[in-house]
């Protein structure tokens, strides 16, 4: 008799503790299961030469940042205050991921709204993005001078972000 009344409490308790769990995790860090291993190896034409190519292995030896953006995102656009700001600190270049986008809109908008990036690579049809488990448009990730995926940033970066967790972050895998 007492079984029965147990059961149902303990499959409540089990539910509430991952109710709590999920309520205190922020949404924009997704574990990922990049972080601390290799960023995944491409070499797709880069968007503005589009005769050039881009592969993460032209980064060994330096931390950088890859930016994964759209012309036609919407929170892309509240970033990119942000992203021009984060490129005039010179802290860590800038590599753009133009995702799933169409190459004149992508130009049109980083020649109006100005150009963060050392150079944005075109992912035209998403599959580079897949290999880095991209959610959404905008994510972030900084990757050290080993290759290795040391964060993942899901949504806009903020100043706050930028100030107290991109910063750092790179500052102290410069130093290693």
């Amino acid at each position: 008799m007492k079984a029965k009344f147990l059961i149902p409490l303990v499959l409540f308790l089990i539910l509430a503790v991952f109710l709590a769990i999920g309520l205190n995790r922020d949404p924009h860090e997704v574990p990922s299961p990049l972080i601390n291993k290799p960023a995944p190896a491409f070499e797709i034409p880069q968007l503005s030469e589009s005769n050039q190519s881009f592969s993460p292995a032209s980064m060994k030896g330096q931390v950088w940042i890859l930016n994964v953006w759209a012309s036609w995102c919407v929170a892309c656009r509240e970033e990119h205050p942000v992203l021009v700001e984060l490129a005039k600190s010179k802290m860590a270049p800038i590599i753009g991921l133009d995702y799933k986008d169409k190459r004149e809109d992508a130009l049109a908008m980083l020649a109006k709204q100005g150009n963060p990036y050392q150079l944005s690579a075109f992912d035209s049809n998403g599959r580079v993005g897949i290999d880095y488990g991209v959610y959404g448009v905008p994510e972030t990730y900084v990757i050290d001078k080993a290759g290795i995926i040391r964060f993942k940033h899901i949504g806009p970066i903020t100043m706050d972000l930028l100030n107290k967790k991109i910063y750092p972050l790179i500052s102290e895998l410069q130093k290693s």
